[in-house]
């Protein structure tokens, strides 16, 4: 049996760039705080809060004084920041450069479109940590969608403009604003540069994965891809690897491979999304050769 990890999987930048902080500030402490889950892996996670990392909502962060609290790479709206200051918060800001220089380009153009009685739209997932970060430029005013059914909030005879969360697909992106386009056309017969700036903001550290991965998934006869179960970006990849190879599982960790999905000659692909950590990859390869003793014959 031949057992492979992608090259490519693992963690992008931003979240490298986290974790790398929040180790780095605790060799000092034995207590940090983390705003959110500072990676969508419940193994991760688990390493990190044996290390000192303490995970909290944005209830207790309200209740903290006089503490350091780290801002994981999703990034988070400006009242985090004018909160931190007031209960004299030291904030370790991990967020990512990719995701910060979107919300500032989204707070411009919240700005612009506030001046032409327009409208700002993210395609994104409503609720997640970065599309959070990016409503809270705009005073909340953003309309967030994702799919066909949310465009009925937006009223097209007023301008619109256009983004998307970093970690979406690109193919969604485009498929989403053609909609808007067409529906602003068919309610105004005509569409000016004024009606409609659509941007594509997805971090493509992330949006290359897809072509990546449909190749790696072909060259594999088995996939296992290993991912928390939280991560939207986990959920969209993991069905990048579906439409090319059948045999592909989801995993979250070594213990969830079934020994009747794999068979002695097959060539295994192991891989993963954004977030999820090297070491595991590595657990999960590692429990895949153990199996494959099992299945030689005696």
């Amino acid at each position: 049996m031949q057992v492979t990890i992608d090259a490519n999987s693992g963690y992008c930048f931003g979240v490298e760039f986290a974790i790398k902080m929040a180790e780095d500030e605790m060799e000092h402490s034995d207590k940090l705080y983390c705003l959110g889950d500072i990676v969508h892996n419940a193994m991760e996670v688990k390493r990190l809060r044996e290390k000192g990392l303490i995970i909290i909502d944005r209830d207790q962060l309200s209740e903290l004084h006089d503490c350091k609290v780290l801002i994981r790479a999703h990034g988070e709206p400006p009242e985090t920041y004018k909160m931190a200051i007031e209960n004299n918060i030291e904030l370790i800001d991990a967020s990512c450069p990719v995701v910060l220089k979107l919300q500032h380009r989204v707070k411009s153009a919240f700005d612009k479109m506030e001046r032409e009685n327009g409208q700002i739209v993210i395609y994104g997932k409503k609720g997640h940590a970065e599309v959070i970060g990016l409503t809270g430029q705009t005073l909340e005013k953003a309309i967030v969608v994702m799919e066909d059914e949310d465009l009925e909030k937006i009223d097209f005879t007023r301008p619109v403009t256009l983004f998307s969360q970093t970690t979406k697909s690109t193919k969604g992106f485009y498929e989403i604003s053609a909609k808007i386009e067409q529906r602003i056309k068919a309610e105004k017969g005509e569409l000016t540069q004024l009606d409609f700036n659509s941007n594509d903001s997805i971090c493509r550290q992330v949006s290359n994965r897809e072509p990546q991965l449909q190749k790696f998934s072909q060259e594999n006869d088995v996939i296992l891809f290993v991912s928390g179960k939280k991560s939207s970006n986990g959920k969209a990849l993991y069905q990048v690897c579906l439409s090319q190879n059948p045999r592909s599982y989801f995993i979250e960790n070594e213990e969830e491979i079934s020994p009747e999905w794999l068979q002695a000659a097959d060539k295994v692909g192991i891989c993963g999304a954004t977030s999820t950590p090297r070491w595991l990859m590595e657990q999960v390869k590692q429990k895949v050769e153990t199996l494959e003793e099992d299945l030689l014959p005696a």
